[in-house]
């Protein structure tokens, strides 16, 4: 009796831990063959013009979708470096790519906002979105770069040393506060977007 209990245990235990191991197994593969890198991104070629609100709006909606959907491409690439692992060639050309229309989405608005004339009670809020949606961008970058010289320092058994400055600026106008604000004004000009996890 105990030898068929024994047999039963070992059977249970083996087939438990033989479904979490392919569990885990199917956790840790990111798979990069699918994203998509977005096709566009925002660009205005006007300069010294009037904008209407309808235009203001459909360019807020642009640049921030836009920013989202590069940052969720962005996201695989991330983890595999996260991870320590190694990109493809293919996968660095991705996220090259990704890296670059991001800085142009950045840089199209800015530009676009700086400009042209927006419609009353669109410039502080639209340069707040700017300077928030950009630092953010900068901030992730610089984290990583000093996530990755931490990381370098202890593997080579030195003591690491970290300047936290730019991040810490970047705090400064990257904080829920900043967020809230940029919210209750798409909120109140019924600016739908996906960006801060927002349903259209």
């Amino acid at each position: 009796m105990k030898r068929i209990f024994y047999s039963m245990l070992i059977l249970f235990l083996l087939s438990a831990c033989s479904k979490g191991g392919g569990m885990e197994t199917e956790e840790e593969i990111v798979d990069t063959n699918n994203v998509k890198v977005p096709s566009t991104i925002f660009y205005s070629d006007k300069q010294n013009s009037v904008i209407d609100e309808e235009e203001m709006k459909s360019s807020i909606k642009t640049y921030l979708d836009t920013h989202e959907e590069l940052s969720l491409a962005s996201s695989p690439f991330q983890e595999i470096i996260d991870e320590e692992k190694e990109l493809t060639k293919s996968d660095l050309e991705k996220l090259k790519q990704i890296n670059r229309l991001t800085r142009e989405n950045d840089d199209n608005f800015l530009n676009y906002i700086s400009q042209n004339t927006l419609p009353q009670g669109y410039q502080e809020e639209s340069e707040r979105i700017s300077r928030y949606i950009t630092s953010l961008n900068g901030m992730l970058d610089e984290l990583d770069t000093v996530l990755d010289q931490l990381t370098d320092d202890l593997n080579e058994d030195v003591i690491p040393t970290v300047n936290m400055d730019s991040l810490y600026k970047s705090s400064k106008v990257v904080n829920g506060r900043e967020q809230k604000k940029i919210e209750e004004f798409l909120e109140n000009k019924n600016i739908k977007t996906k960006a801060f996890g927002r349903k259209q």
